[in-house]
């Protein structure tokens, strides 16, 4: 009997309500580590080319793979971490991100490359993303939730910061092997952190989110019982019969298409093109990351306080006319520093507002889910940016035009954030299990 309640009985754990900040910080550094992993592509690119002579879109059409699974695995992500819980969902995404990299140390052939970097990172990734983030800060977080979804996001500027250079300074030296060998002992080193710190939800350790009062019950997402896989087509379904689920999807994609699809994936070859170094690119690069790390932690504590609407508008149009000057900067050593500062402030500044307004529209209950299918939007986006920028270099040998058009895309997106409506939208009855 005294065994039975003890297992009842909820861990403890110190500081209370404030506990939320040890799982924000633990899944920071997993967000942090997993934008690592996916950026890795860009410095592997050049030395991928000389170890196998394999052709820039054929090692692009692998990083896009990535993305798009990257991002298509986010919304059944969002459901298994209610059906079967977070910290199982986060310990076997870990698993397999280093299992699959540690795998492609003894790849010969592109499709092995595909698999590796392409598909099982891809969806182990997809898991250890901005979904789980949204799932995080949804549980633990009352108030403050656009502040800490600003630092989530920022984990993966500070991916950037932290790693480019480094994976940099291994690929220019030892080719890509040790690149791999980095980031696949950086994944597994998080499965024992992830394991022993993340509690599934702030019930378990006898408390209630931070900022909530002590009767506070926080929403339980449908896909916590039932098919989760059927709930999350469904959701998905009931969703896309609003216009605001197509406007915030459409925007999403060009934030994708215009970020980590073409800028993480092509600027150190593009730099390169242009008689800049590796290392010199990533530093350029780890910049932005910095500058990004303030612009999209600022933006959070904005879009606490300001319209969304208007926030993303702001972001996209800055961001799109970022895109359109570097193909004619020149690449000068102060004119890659302006870029570095208005993009770098710009790169996931969109992410707060977004999911601010995806929870405004859709409710917590459905919202990380829908925010999961927003961010899949995201990921398409930045799948065909990488493969594009890839096909436009070697059908024009530049990617002066694939930059260009990214830019005016910007400019599109920030039009289309000022149609969203702000206020909560009607979707279909969910159908009752009989």
């Amino acid at each position: 009997m005294n065994s039975s309640l003890a297992q009842s009985r909820p861990r403890s754990r110190p500081f209370g309500q404030n506990y939320a900040f040890v799982v924000i910080g633990v899944i920071f550094v997993c967000l942090l580590i997993a934008a690592g992993l996916r950026s890795a592509p860009a410095v592997m690119m050049l030395p991928l080319e000389d170890a196998f002579g394999w052709r820039r879109d054929v090692i692009s059409f692998a990083a896009a793979t990535g993305i798009l699974l990257y991002g298509l695995t986010g919304p059944f992500a969002a459901a298994l971490m209610e059906r079967i819980g977070l910290r199982r969902t986060l310990v076997g995404a870990l698993a397999l991100m280093s299992a699959s990299i540690a795998s492609s140390l003894l790849m010969t052939q592109p499709w092995q490359l595909v698999a590796t970097w392409g598909v099982f990172s891809g969806i182990g990734s997809g898991a250890v993303a901005m979904v789980l983030g949204a799932t995080v800060v949804t549980r633990w977080f009352k108030t403050n939730r656009g502040l800490m979804m600003g630092l989530m996001s920022a984990s993966s500027a500070t991916g950037l910061l932290v790693f480019l250079p480094l994976l940099a300074s291994l690929a220019e030296s030892g080719g890509w092997k040790p690149v791999a060998v980095a980031v696949s002992i950086a994944t597994a080193c998080l499965i024992p952190l992830a394991f022993l710190l993340v509690p599934e939800r702030p019930a378990a350790i006898g408390t209630v989110r931070y900022g909530a009062d002590a009767d506070d019950v926080p929403p339980v997402s449908p896909a916590a019982q039932g098919n989760f896989i059927a709930h999350t087509f469904g959701m998905l379904r009931r969703a896309a019969a609003t216009r605001n689920f197509w406007y915030l999807f459409a925007t999403f994609f060009i934030c994708g298409f215009t970020t980590n699809g073409l800028v993480g994936t092509h600027l150190i070859a593009f730099c390169g093109d242009n008689g800049i170094s590796e290392v010199k690119a990533a530093g350029l690069l780890s910049m932005m990351g910095i500058f990004d790390l303030i612009g999209t932690t600022f933006s959070g504590w904005l879009t606490d306080r300001f319209d969304a609407r208007k926030l993303l508008g702001v972001y996209y149009a800055v961001r799109g006319l970022a895109l359109i000057y570097l193909p004619f900067s020149g690449f000068s050593g102060p004119a890659l520093v302006v870029f570095a500062v208005f993009y770098g402030l710009d790169w996931i500044a969109t992410v707060p507002p977004t999911l601010k307004l995806t929870n405004e529209a859709f409710g917590e209950r459905s919202g990380p889910i829908v925010f999961g299918w927003i961010l899949a939007g995201h990921q398409v986006g930045a799948a065909v940016a990488a493969y594009f920028g890839g096909y436009m270099h070697e059908l024009q040998g530049s990617y002066d035009l694939a930059f260009q058009i990214a830019g005016m895309t910007g400019i599109i997106a920030a039009c289309l954030a000022l149609l969203i409506n702000a206020t909560p939208v009607k979707m279909d009855p969910e159908p009752q299990a009989a």
